[in-house]
């Protein structure tokens, strides 16, 4: 079984995605982990974001694995190298959508998300998992919430995670993500017209995943 959940950053894709997954006793993927572990390799080998074809170069010679760990943690490796922490950095976040629209990239990612789905009951949470990845997925789920709510949300993230980021800094990016994941010519953010939407603006995480279970 497939279960797919969509939605922009900040929405609650990936916490919500975790504790079904390791509810249901499913694999978690995602896939959004794959392309920021792409763009740490472009920037960590000084590569131009502009230029595609060094970048879909790279790409072809990049192994990305991801491996849930049994507390029901996800750790992504990038050439054999932990880099679960290192991707999750705001540098990473204002530039991964260079990457990402990426048509030829996204081809490769792709291939990888569909056999990693396919090998075991799985969970995969992205922007374009129900409308492209696994338009045939059993489950469908567009998360969203207010902008302001999602700004919030990403602050406290990265804050607990000890980064310096300002809420400001957090609103221009996200601005400029959603701009660049909703008008991106290849596979762009949207809800799948058989998608289940939730708007968790004033919901616990816990309400999302019952809500979620649910309707299973």
């Amino acid at each position: 079984m497939i279960i797919a959940i969509d939605g922009p950053a900040g929405a609650g894709k990936s916490t919500v995605s975790k504790i079904i997954a390791r509810k249901l006793g499913f694999l978690y993927i995602d896939t959004g982990a794959m392309y920021r572990a792409l763009t740490l390799k472009a920037i960590s080998e000084k590569i131009n974001l502009q230029d595609t074809d060094q970048i879909i170069e790279m790409a072809r010679h990049t192994e990305i694995n991801l491996i849930n760990t049994k507390d029901g943690q996800l750790k992504v490796f990038l050439d054999g190298k932990d880099v679960t922490l290192k991707i999750r950095q705001p540098e990473i976040t204002k530039l991964v959508s260079a990457v990402a629209k990426i048509k030829e990239v996204r081809e490769m990612m792709l291939k990888l998300q569909r056999k990693l789905g396919r090998s075991e009951d799985s969970v995969l949470d992205g922007r374009d998992i129900g409308t492209v990845v696994f338009p045939d997925a059993e489950k469908k789920f567009y998360l969203d919430a207010e902008f302001s709510e999602r700004a919030r949300r990403r602050y406290k993230e990265l804050k607990d995670l000890g980064q310096d980021v300002t809420l400001k800094d957090i609103e221009e990016d996200l601005h400029n993500r959603d701009t660049l994941d909703s008008t991106r010519e290849v596979a762009p953010l949207k809800k799948a017209d058989d998608a289940i939407y939730i708007d968790t603006t004033n919901m616990t995480i816990k309400e999302v995943v019952n809500k979620i279970l649910d309707s299973l």
